[in-house]
This record gives structure tokens, sequence and C-alpha cells, in this order.
């Protein structure tokens, strides 16, 4: 039986955004959320690939899914989905 689709309980479009803004925007969001709550980020920064895993680490969240899309124009995206802990 395979797990049940995560969902998230709020949105983050860092779209366009570089270093620091995507992960400062995460902090506040993670800080109004309740424990166990999850936050999904869509990023276009590269950066973020290193530094929310980094963010989740030091401050004891947890990433449910780290993954790197690519459209067909090969624009790529970063999608996360944080589990604040």
């Amino acid at each position: 039986m395979s797990e049940p689709a995560l969902t998230s309980d709020i949105q983050l479009n860092t779209r366009g955004l570089r270093c620091p803004e995507p992960v400062m925007m995460l902090h506040q969001a993670i800080r109004k959320v309740k424990t166990g709550d999850v936050v999904e980020v869509f990023a276009t920064d590269p950066s973020t690939s290193w530094d929310i895993p980094k963010f989740c680490m030091h401050l004891g969240h947890e990433l449910l899914l780290q993954e790197e899309l690519t459209d067909t124009e090969h624009h790529k995206e970063y999608h996360y989905l944080v589990r604040k802990g």
C-alpha cells in the first residue's frame, strides 16, 4: 500500500527571489504554523537546494520532500515540503 499524498498547510511562492529571501520567508511561515504543520515552498533560486536542508537540520524541522523540476523550456524549479518540528 502506498503512503497517502502529503498536503501542505501553507504554500510559499518564492519564484524569482534570491538568497536569502526564500529561507527568510520560510522562517517567517514556520513561526506562524503549529508544530506538525507542513509548509510547501516553490523556488527558482538554486541556492535553496542547500539552504533549505540546512535550515531544517539546524532548527529541527523535517524536510519531507526536496525535488528539482524542469519545465518544457528547460527552466529549473525547486519544490520542498517542510514539517515544523
